[in-house]
């Protein structure tokens, strides 16, 4: 998809990333909401991303936004800057909360690529830290790279989550957990909708580490990081029962797995899609394992969180032609 204009001019709240609007690096029940929402409303959320080591040269403009939080936000733990936490009200542990993400738009005209030493699914690739900085034209839909070639823009959040459990204490935002965070899935773009177990009173949701555009594995650890904006129905859902995030877009479902090992998301993910095709349609589990090696896609979200990750994806329409139960 084209990114939007950076207004995007929409009905609802409004919040924009500041000083007293982010938390930096980690999730936290305790974290006080920055505003509450009812379930069902609408609000528009900016994100800035970046640290003072990854600043653009002067040819690139630098979001006041982005340097107001540089300037005045502590970073107790490595991780990312996410906006919020919002409450919605009604919510409770146990819950899931269904994230229908309505519009994407870049906040900044630039992102930042990097590579580093020891880093990434390659470990021998480079010796000293390099950064690549990209031009992003939102009018057409492209970044280009530093070496001048052109790629699409198709910009999604790395990082949508809840609140941990509150037994979890303060945890980093880098690897993702069951309560969402740092799941880096590039099919989570305008029109697709998340679904996040519920932790703590209210949700807690937050979001941020904005991505121009990435592929599955996101193998050098970054993607383009850049700023963005994103149009967000949140809603309590008490019908729904989720021990991970799971996710659909226009043409698929998707469930969702992380883990240090990635043969054990593989089975986490896809012992989910078998539970989902037994509880939607009239198939055994037998039946829905066989399913699976037929149509379902099993791919590698991304292997450099700590915890790596692993989403099945099935189309609706192979959902909707298997018997009913």
């Amino acid at each position: 998809m084209s990114p939007q204009p950076a207004d995007l001019n929409t009905d609802g709240p409004r919040l924009e990333a500041g000083p007293r609007t982010v938390h930096w690096g980690y999730f936290d029940a305790t974290l006080k909401p920055i505003r509450e929402i009812a379930s069902g409303e609408r609000i528009t959320i900016s994100t800035v991303s970046g640290r003072r080591d990854v600043i653009p040269p002067a040819s690139f403009r630098i979001p006041a936004p982005l340097q107001d939080v540089l300037d005045n936000v502590e970073q107790p733990c490595p991780g990312h800057i996410c906006t919020g936490p919002l409450a919605v009200r009604g919510a409770k542990p146990g819950q899931v909360l269904e994230v229908q993400i309505e519009a994407i738009a870049l906040h900044y005209d630039w992102g930042y690529t990097a590579v580093r030493p020891k880093a990434g699914a390659l470990f021998d690739v480079v010796e000293e830290e390099r950064l690549f900085f990209s031009r992003l034209n939102a009018s057409r839909g492209v970044a280009t790279l530093p070496w001048g070639q052109e790629v699409a823009l198709r910009p999604f959040f790395g990082v949508m989550a809840t609140a941990p459990p509150p037994s979890w204490g303060r945890v980093s935002t880098l690897p993702p957990r069951t309560n969402g965070g740092n799941l880096d899935n590039k099919e989570l773009v305008a029109g697709s909708t998340l679904y996040l177990p519920i932790h703590c009173e209210g949700a807690l949701f937050s979001v941020g580490d904005g991505h121009g555009v990435q592929g599955d594995g996101e193998v050098c650890v970054t993607a383009i990081e850049t700023g963005l904006i994103g149009t967000f129905t949140l809603r309590v859902r008490d019908d729904l029962d989720l021990t991970w995030p799971q996710a659909e877009t226009p043409t698929h479902v998707i469930t969702m797995a992380f883990d240090e090992d990635l043969d054990h998301a593989v089975e986490l993910a896809l012992a989910q899609m078998l539970d989902l095709l037994e509880a939607r349609t009239g198939l055994d589990r037998a039946q829905a394992y066989a399913l699976c090696s037929l149509v379902a896609d099993v791919r590698v979200t991304q292997v450099v969180n700590g915890a790596k990750g692993i989403h099945v994806m099935l189309a609706k329409h192979d959902l909707e032609a298997c018997p009913a139960r």
